[in-house]
């Protein structure tokens, strides 16, 4: 088969390379699935990096979610055991883990259902407790994981705010439902924050959604509203802010990290209850992936180097079988 194998950490134009391997054989608990769709992450390019949190041995395939059929022909969303990552034609992942695909999405939209909205979810209404008529601000609300942050901000009857880069990705957020959208291309961090705190008339947002770190958690402890409440979900800029705790303490805010991989680890159940309700508000058009681009296997390394770079608005996603011969 064919697989995108990293040999050496780097960027992944150049450290992806596409070639044929054999086919994974399951382990102890695990099942082999034929890859439908594989939804590109900003971990991906980390792990391609070498510097997300988990290191696989070299070499290994990239690609943390998929849409794959089993062998007796179901639909079902995975997060393939590395080093076999989605990159590829077939995968191993863990039987107990498998979750069906919604028969409303097709396999690009249901492989990026997963890992972006379960972390929405557990953000805004386990971590956040996000209200109806409370005010959310998105950071990189064009994004993948700041779109279904937006969906689900909006499904959860807030007002969402969305922070976004340049001029398309605002009509990107606008088109999202967005009811305020704000270009940090012409807003610094003081100018993001008044527009906020003007937008609310003066209270600032109650909850805070930020995947970006840096200059954005700036704007977001100025505008963070009383008793409001700021998850950190990751640091795409590259810059891991260090909270002023005595900040926090004065305004009465609290700083949220969420890790949806800790759940998948210490409470599956609960990932399995998230995606029943992703999977219902998917049924009533409450929340549909914002798919921009489907990519052919041979298309991935770019692919993961153009979301690497920050280029992209919405989710690439990896369809191997383009002509329709392996997926809907």
């Amino acid at each position: 088969m064919q697989a995108w194998r990293v040999h050496t950490p780097g960027e992944p134009s150049e450290a992806m390379r596409l070639e044929e391997v054999p086919e994974p054989v399951p382990g102890e608990g695990e099942v082999r699935l034929k890859v439908l769709a594989a939804n590109v992450n900003f971990p991906d390019a980390l792990l391609v990096r070498g510097q997300y949190q988990i290191r696989p041995p070299l070499p290994f395939t990239p690609g943390v979610e998929i849409c794959g059929e089993t062998e007796d022909g179901r639909r079902v969303i995975a997060n393939p055991s590395l080093p076999h990552g989605g990159f590829a034609e077939y995968v191993t992942a863990s039987a107990r883990a498998l979750l069906p695909a919604p028969d409303t999405l097709d396999d690009a939209e249901a492989a990026a259902l997963h890992i972006g909205y379960q972390t929405g979810w557990f953000g805004l209404h386990r971590r956040a407790r996000l209200q109806s008529g409370e005010t959310l601000l998105v950071h990189a609300a064009a994004g993948g994981v700041g779109s279904a942050a937006v969906q689900l901000g909006k499904a959860a009857g807030a007002t969402v705010i969305g922070v976004v880069g340049g001029k398309a990705k605002a009509r990107t957020a606008e088109e999202l439902g967005c009811d305020l959208v704000i270009d940090r291309t012409v807003d610094d961090t003081a100018g993001i924050a008044a527009r906020v705190k003007e937008f609310t008339g003066g209270r600032g947002a109650d909850v805070v959604y930020d995947p970006v770190g840096g200059e954005a958690y700036a704007a977001s402890a100025k505008c963070v509203a009383f008793e409001g409440r700021i998850v950190v979900v990751g640091f795409a800029s590259g810059t891991v802010p260090a909270p002023a705790l005595n900040h926090a303490l004065v305004k009465n805010y609290a700083v949220l990290g969420l890790h949806w991989g800790l759940y998948a680890a210490k409470d599956p159940a609960a990932v399995l209850a998230c995606h029943t309700e992703l999977t219902r508000l998917a049924a009533e058009g409450a929340v549909k992936p914002l798919v921009t681009e489907r990519v052919p296997l041979a298309g991935a390394a770019d692919a993961v180097q153009r979301l690497a770079d920050g280029t992209t608005s919405g989710r690439l996603v990896v369809v191997p079988a383009l002509d329709g011969g392996g997926s809907r």
